[in-house]
């Protein structure tokens, strides 16, 4: 009878260690907030430095007279600036956009 007391007992403890079946699939939507939220953080980011690299590399170009106009004096020709590469790296526009904010 003592046996069948402590296989009582292990059977209990199995029992009670088994994961419950009912609550096993719940999901929560706060983690999908959060990574949305996220991920729209780095989209803006990402977005942001495209654009501050682009800006930075036109007014750079500018500064240096990069795309003056070869026919008309003192004029800006427009598509070099589409296609100027003033920097060597991305990175060099918004580090120096990054260093001065204010104009000069």
């Amino acid at each position: 009878m003592e046996e069948n007391e402590v296989e009582k007992g292990v059977m209990k403890m199995y029992r009670e260690s088994e994961p419950d079946i009912s609550t096993l699939y719940e999901y929560s939507y706060v983690n999908h907030i959060a990574w949305s939220i996220l991920l729209i953080a780095i989209g803006m980011i990402v977005w942001l430095t495209i654009a501050l690299t682009n800006a930075e590399n036109q007014r750079y170009a500018l500064v240096n007279r990069q795309c003056a106009d070869p026919v008309f004096k003192g004029e800006i020709d427009t598509k070099c600036l589409k296609t100027v590469h003033s920097r060597e790296h991305w990175w060099q526009h918004v580090a120096y956009a990054l260093r001065h904010v204010k104009p000069e």
